[in-house]
């Protein structure tokens, strides 16, 4: 049997915390920041948790995660 490839655009927008939960970098948090509010900006903040029913998915994309 083959090896499998990882998804290259997966790989580099999701990651794997220690205890193995799947993290994204939340979205809008690109450019025109001066424009958003400080409060909108905030919320933009930090990593989200990808919730457990996308694991099906994340786990096909990312064989090796």
């Amino acid at each position: 049997m083959p090896k499998l490839k990882s998804h290259k655009g997966t790989q580099k927008r999701l990651g794997v915390t220690g205890s193995g939960k799947v993290y994204r970098v939340k979205s809008w948090r690109g450019h025109h920041l001066e424009i958003k509010s400080s409060r909108r900006t905030r919320r933009y903040a930090g990593k989200a948790i990808v919730g457990s029913e996308h694991s099906k998915q994340v786990r096909r994309l990312l064989p090796y995660l």
